[in-house]
């Protein structure tokens, strides 16, 4: 398992985003966290099984209905991930 930390930029802040990611990354039994940055970004972190991970990765391209993702910058992250999915 590797986390990867990810800076998603478009429309994601306010159309309800990180609670979408949280409950995303829950179902797929993923730890980490979510969080708006002030620059209007949403970042994250993501760990847990290869499969589970590029498929929320998949979602987070996506988003939640009333988003917009113009853009995901993904690259691994070496820090330690607590278990379970927080917003923060």
């Amino acid at each position: 398992m590797r986390a990867r930390h990810l800076l998603i930029a478009g429309r994601v802040q306010g159309v309800g985003y990180r609670d979408w990611m949280a409950r995303e990354a829950g179902r797929l039994g993923l730890s980490g966290w979510v969080r708006n940055r002030a620059d209007g970004q949403v970042e994250a972190v993501i760990s847990g099984p290869e499969p589970a991970v590029e498929a929320l990765l998949t979602l987070a391209r996506r988003g939640p209905r009333l988003a917009r993702v113009d853009a995901v910058e993904e690259r691994f992250f070496e820090g330690e991930v607590e278990l379970g999915f927080v917003r923060r």
